[in-house]
């Protein structure tokens, strides 16, 4: 009906939609229209400038700067035991990697490692293998002396097809397994591929290919807790069921788990705008079995990457935490996300989410100048933030506060 590029170009709109409502008042096979309004809100792209910089803010005690920049469409990071930076470019079709030679927070060596790897975006390193996933295919690659790669061999070539999230994310975890986020190649939809909308979980070698968990829309960021090994992802909503409806979803991911998209939202909600339910399952009957979410947060927000905590040079609160990056909505008004959240974990529980590094979004939220995609944790214990759109890697680092610093402060700049 509408193309990614006419959805977006205008702006700020506002749409009405007819799609199909189950009642739930009535059997689960019968339908009737209902109008859907949605907001189109695509914040202008600013360039980025270090007096931009200046807006942004962070708790108190910590500062920002930039770690490298020029760096076009910078999204997944994973960081090598020397401290180099492997960046996947997901437009560019290869991976950097950068280095701080000198320690001084900043980027001075930079080379490409990687080429010709079409839509490459997940980045994985283990026992000196970086791992690299694209919309169909794995490959893996031996890093070599002075951070450089061996050619990548591919490793794995039939994932379902990307179709509207092709993002794919890897992650070895504690079982030494091979875990790939798979999005849904649509916006709600009864997958004809029943691998899309999963994470599935292979052997090192690509084999023993296995469904780990399903009705999961796109979980792009998700890893395990350094304390009690759990699984934990977040996954983003539906579009085009308003500005507050589906929230964004924190989730425990266990074997086996199913999650509920398309049918379901939330605690166990039924979309009714999707029509019956799998396979002429009752919608009702179905949702029921899923696993809700264990937090959830504002529709819209786009979680892409996610990390956990686990090093000592942020206080000590911070360990265990997790750090989300929200690439920003499009589809709700006012503007919301263009931001890093930190999730609070209580004896390896979620409890709540607060902003950590905020201040993207300008003149009223018609404007940002990062939207952001990755992060991670360099061999220092800074916090890394990719934004895709300006091409800028951020370093977030902490410094003992002054006593007239509050709780969510301007930055300062190095």
């Amino acid at each position: 009906m509408f193309s990614k590029h006419s959805l977006l170009a205008g702006g700020l709109a506002a749409i009405a939609l007819l799609l199909p409502m189950t009642s739930q008042a009535q059997d689960s096979e019968t339908y009737r229209q209902e109008k859907v309004t949605g907001n189109l809100v695509a914040p202008a792209r600013r360039d980025f400038s270090e007096t931009l910089m200046k807006q942004l803010k962070l708790p108190a005690g910590f500062e920002v700067n930039v770690f490298a920049k020029d760096l076009d469409n910078a999204r997944m990071m994973a960081v090598a035991p020397d401290g180099t930076i492997y960046l996947s470019r997901q437009k560019q079709n290869d991976v950097l990697a950068l280095k701080d030679t000198d320690k001084d927070g900043r980027a001075d060596q930079m080379r490409k490692v990687a080429s010709n790897l079409e839509q490459v975006h997940g980045v994985a390193l283990h026992q000196n293998r970086l791992y690299l996933a694209a919309p169909t295919k794995v490959w893996v690659a031996e890093v070599q002396a002075g951070g450089t790669l061996a050619t990548p061999k591919l490793l794995i070539s039939d994932l379902p097809d990307g179709g509207q999230h092709r993002g794919r994310n890897i992650a070895i975890g504690p079982d030494q397994k091979l875990y790939v986020a798979v999005g849904s190649t649509c916006n709600a939809c009864d997958e004809a591929n029943k691998e899309s909308a999963t994470v599935l979980r292979f052997n090192l070698d690509g084999t023993n290919r296995q469904t780990y968990a399903k009705g999961l829309r796109h979980t792009i960021g998700f890893g395990w807790h350094p304390v009690t090994g759990d699984l934990w992802g977040m996954d983003m909503g539906t579009d085009w069921r308003g500005d507050d409806i589906p929230p964004e979803e924190l989730n425990r991911i266990t074997e086996g788990s199913n999650y509920g998209w398309p049918y379901c939202f939330a605690n166990r909600q039924i979309d009714p705008y999707v029509p019956g339910g799998p396979e002429g399952m009752p919608v009702e009957q179905y949702c029921a079995a899923t696993v809700p979410p264990v937090l959830t947060y504002q529709a819209h927000n786009a979680p892409i990457g996610k990390v956990f905590y686990n090093a000592a040079q942020f206080p000590a609160e911070y360990r265990g935490d997790a750090f989300v990056a929200l690439r920003g909505s499009w589809n709700r008004s006012p503007a919301s996300g263009y931001k890093v959240v930190r999730v609070r974990f209580e004896k390896g529980q979620p409890v709540g989410f607060e902003d950590f590094l905020s201040g993207f979004l300008l003149e009223g939220g018609k404007a940002h100048f990062g939207r952001l995609a990755g992060v991670a944790v360099a061999g220092d214990g800074a916090l890394l933030v990719s934004d895709d759109s300006n091409g800028v890697i951020y370093r977030v680092s902490y410094k003992v506060p002054t006593k007239s610093a509050g709780k969510n402060v301007g930055v300062t700049l190095r």
